[in-house]
């Protein structure tokens, strides 16, 4: 059985919703950041972490990629053009959406006042709109990558998410309807209900 730490309500959604999609048991340790649990498993004290076989994974992509693998679930194989393009899309949802909603959360919540910039969330919206229209023109739909729902979906669901409770533009119809599907599913409802619990 896996054990993730982390919580229903951060990136740690991401490992619990695969494992639900894909039907694995898991033991979720409640933790946040730097938690004494996290640490741990985790010098870093980031979450999530996902502990099996002796051996604590951190970061929620590597987490998805590892179980994705391992299972052969919710992703193409090792060394096809379909991987590479699934992982260049992965990618592109963390340098160019994900990173920008950190940036704006680090600026209004993490960071000591003292260093946050108050003024940097209309710039971040600017360019953060710019990259989701142009995700936006590569959507193949009803899943990222056409047919097969891949980890690529988690990502960029749980960033839609993110970005509309940050009030980051998302105006994309196609992306909007997306998103509302993938939040009906189960294994998305499942976790939705743990982090309301």
């Amino acid at each position: 059985m896996y054990k993730v730490y982390g919580k229903a309500s951060n990136r740690g959604f991401r490992i619990l919703w695969m494992l639900e999609e894909i039907g694995e048991p898991y033991e979720l340790i409640e933790a946040g950041p730097h938690d004494p649990a996290v640490l741990a498993v985790n010098p870093s004290g980031k979450v999530p972490v996902l502990e099996t076989d002796g051996a604590a994974i951190p970061d929620s992509t590597a987490i998805l990629t590892f179980l994705a693998d391992r299972h052969g679930k919710l992703t193409y194989p090792a060394g096809t053009i379909e991987r590479a393009r699934q992982d260049a899309l992965t990618h592109c949802i963390l340098d160019e959406i994900e990173s920008l909603l950190w940036i704006g959360t680090r600026h209004k919540f993490t960071l000591p006042e003292e260093r946050r910039v108050a003024d940097l969330n209309p710039s971040l919206k600017w360019e953060f709109d710019r990259n989701i229209k142009g995700l936006a023109e590569r959507f193949q739909g009803p899943f990222l990558m056409g047919d097969a729902m891949t980890i690529a979906d988690i990502v960029l669901t749980h960033n839609l998410n993110w970005a509309l409770g940050a009030k980051f533009p998302v105006e994309s119809g196609a992306l909007l309807d997306y998103s509302k599907r993938m939040r009906g599913r189960e294994a998305f409802r499942r976790v939705a209900a743990m982090a309301k619990g």
